[in-house]
């Protein structure tokens, strides 16, 4: 990351933005020459262009990392629709125009799976962007993320800049967001058999009927896949890409369906109780799964397992848990 001296991350607080700054904090410490940037929700609202402005102006990042979102699961994008597609648009364009008015050089903004129609080829590919509809459950939110994508083929197209978008499947790990009712599937398992296997109950129900097939990615490998792609020299990143089909998916191109998740989670948590379904609940899209070779193809494969990334995640929920009751 020769040409950046200064880099800005947003949404630092985040799961997977704290994985990018721990790694830029490593690089930094082992004598890469690095100023990184951050600033706290009350210090800097992103939905306000005036304050992104300023703080722009001010700091003079030569780098953008745009790991700040509204993020949720079915549950949540059905119950917020206006605030999933007006918050994220709003960070978008304030972060990537204000990021080309202050003369950034390298932007990488970050996206979701759920840009993809909803009946779509498997594995999903980059090119299948804009070819149907889209899953109804969280279209705002998907809406949002495509903007992004163009906002920033856009920039490059007019201006020549160098920004950069990758495109997740369902991200999981330390850091992430186990509420009850608003966190996605992995964590929100991951809650429910934990309290299941302590309060000793003998059955555990998970929405949907259990058949739907996701793909899940480390917070790790999706900070480390991060940092690859905006290290890339911008021959590779544009022989390997096009001006309007610019994103690159990060996966782990591999998928499990929800009952085989939920059945992981509870060996994991130790719960040893029935496991039924709930088919009144919403499904979501049947299958996502992500086409990984055109990151491949230029160097980089996700290299933590789920039944391991799993085991990690539960040990940190666990700390934190812990951490909260002593406090208490």
């Amino acid at each position: 990351m020769s040409d950046a001296r200064t880099i800005f991350v947003a949404g630092h607080r985040g799961m997977v933005g704290g994985a990018i700054l721990k790694r830029l904090e490593a690089r930094r410490a082992a004598g890469e020459p690095l100023e990184l940037v951050t600033a706290t929700r009350a210090a800097l609202d992103l939905t306000s262009q005036a304050q992104v402005a300023e703080f722009m102006a001010r700091t003079r990042p030569d780098t953008v990392i745009l790991a700040a979102a509204k993020v949720g699961g079915i549950h949540a994008n059905n119950s917020y629709p206006a605030d999933f597609i007006y918050e994220n648009l709003m960070i978008q364009c304030n972060v990537i125009h204000q990021a080309f008015a202050a003369g950034v050089t390298r932007l990488l903004q970050l996206g979701s799976s759920c840009i993809y129609p909803r009946a779509v080829a498997q594995p999903m590919r980059e090119e299948a962007l804009l070819t149907g509809v889209l899953e109804p459950t969280n279209e705002p939110y998907a809406i949002a993320k495509i903007a992004g994508i163009k906002l920033c083929e856009s920039y490059n197209r007019q201006h020549g800049c160098d920004y950069r978008s990758v495109m997740p499947t369902n991200l999981y790990g330390p850091g992430d967001n186990f509420h009850p009712e608003n966190s996605h599937v992995l964590p929100a398992l991951i809650r429910r058999f934990h309290e299941a296997a302590r309060d000793g109950r003998d059955s555990v129900t998970i929405w949907g009927s259990g058949t739907p097939r996701r793909e899940f990615l480390h917070v790790d490998d999706m900070a480390e896949a991060s940092l690859f792609v905006l290290d890339l020299d911008k021959s590779v990143y544009d022989a390997n890409t096009e001006p309007m089909l610019s994103h690159i998916n990060v996966g782990s191109g591999v998928d499990v369906s929800i009952l085989e998740l939920a059945q992981l989670v509870a060996r994991v948590t130790g719960f040893s109780g029935a496991i039924r379904t709930d088919p009144t609940k919403p499904d979501g899209t049947l299958r996502k799964l992500m086409d990984v070779d055109r990151l491949a193809r230029m160097g980089w494969r996700a290299s933590i397992g789920l039944e391991q990334g799993v085991r990690e995640t539960y040990a940190w929920f666990l700390a934190q848990e812990q951490g909260a009751l002593r406090e208490a």
